[in-house]
């Protein structure tokens, strides 16, 4: 779902003209472009972000009666998603209905939407109702986060194109914050309530994200975190869960129309702050999880089987889960459980619907052919201009 390739390597920073990565040799003797390796602290980034996520469903199966996890499932669906979104729009950026774009649109969001939305309709069939239909326009559980990707791929180029488009963005949320004849088609209310995440996203640049890494935001960062714990205790008896959840209008909790907007700006202004905190920790060297961010979509749409089949089966209704360290295994078996699914095993096996190629499906752009040979001819004019001997290169020769 987003790419973790920059043009500047694991650099912080781009490097001046005189000290660019150079290319690469492949074992096939091939050169690869400069500055295409993966951007470690995005990598670092979005495994963390999707353990999160696994962590917080898991969370949400055995709320009932327990405060404490129920105020830190609270602070995590605080940021947890708008930080996961962030990144999403932040590697849409370059989206611009060119047909390649629009294909790996295909083949890596609608695709994979359709196939599991089929999956998880039977399985719940097989596992707890039998009735269960097949609704695309339904999007069952977690897969609402695909519907919303699409669309807001596909709306890309106009919030590129707009003078303002973060405040359009936040009223856009505000107006569906209040709409409750919007319907649950597409689960548009959260298509519309987390649409800033992703807009705001559009709009960073590194520079933004080397802002909230340094050390005097990570040492703020902890205070910050250990008041929206305190905040969240606060909370939970007092305001409701599914406020943060943001797949309704006020009206359908019985709260005035104007709490729409409050809440909506709310929300937004905490998410950031707590996805700054986020960011502020997540290492930006390469660690022995780096390379399971590239595997977060695989992670991310796997885990709900297990999720719905634990409540379909009534395996979080024994009394163990309630207790401390019942709470501390069930954290841990779920972060282990997405870190097992982001794997590379689990990618080979399931690339063919997660992320097909499709080609069959899709006609040859002559304009990207012809681009694809002009680059072809330059690499290999070039790779032979760098085989020739150093006196033909002009380079001296030692004597």
């Amino acid at each position: 779902m987003t790419s973790s390739l920059r043009p500047h390597g694991d650099r912080k920073t781009p490097s001046p003209p005189d000290q660019q990565t150079p290319p690469q040799q492949t074992r096939t003797g091939r050169r690869t472009p400069p500055g295409r390796q993966r951007d470690a602290f995005f990598d670092n980034a979005k495994y963390l972000a999707i353990v999160l996520v696994g962590v917080g469903h898991a969370w949400g199966q055995i709320l009932d009666g327990n405060r404490t996890v129920e105020t830190l499932y609270r602070v995590l669906y605080t940021f947890h998603m708008p930080a996961f979104i962030i990144i999403s729009g932040y590697f849409s950026r370059s989206f611009d209905l060119s047909p390649k774009r629009v294909k790996r649109l295909i083949t890596g969001v609608a695709v994979p939407y359709v196939v599991f939305e089929v999956a998880y309709a039977l399985h719940r069939r097989f596992s707890e109702d039998p009735s269960n239909e097949i609704s695309l326009l339904d999007p069952t559980y977690l897969l609402w986060f695909l519907c919303a990707l699409f669309i807001w791929r596909l709306t890309t180029p106009i919030w590129q194109t707009v003078r303002w488009p973060l405040p359009i963005a936040l009223g856009i949320a505000a107006l569906a914050s209040v709409t409750p004849t919007i319907g649950n088609d597409l689960n548009m209310q959260r298509v519309l309530q987390f649409l800033p995440c992703f807009v705001l996203g559009l709009v960073l640049r590194p520079e933004h994200f080397q802002l909230v890494r340094r050390r005097s935001v990570r040492i703020l960062s902890v205070p910050v975190v250990a008041a929206a714990v305190v905040i969240g205790w606060w909370s939970v008896p007092r305001m409701e869960t599914g406020w943060f959840y943001r797949n309704a209008a006020v009206q359908d909790a019985g709260a005035p129309w104007w709490s729409g907007p409050v809440l909506t700006l709310a929300l937004f202004g905490c998410s950031l702050v707590l996805t700054a905190c986020f960011f502020a920790w997540v290492p930006g060297r390469r660690m022995w999880f780096t390379a399971l961010g590239a595997g977060t979509i695989y992670g991310y749409l796997l885990h709900g089987f297990l999720s719905k089949e634990g409540t379909f089966a009534g395996w979080f209704h024994d009394p163990a889960w309630d207790k401390p360290l019942g709470a501390v295994l069930l954290t841990v078996l779920a972060a282990a459980v997405i870190t097992l699914l982001c794997t590379k095993p689990v990618q080979r096996v399931l690339r063919c619907v997660v992320e097909p190629r499709m080609d069959w499906a899709f006609k040859r752009d002559p304009g990207q052919d012809a681009r694809d040979r002009e680059r072809r001819e330059k690499t290999e004019a070039r790779e032979a201009h760098e085989a020739r001997a150093p006196s033909e290169t002009g380079e001296k020769v030692s004597v």
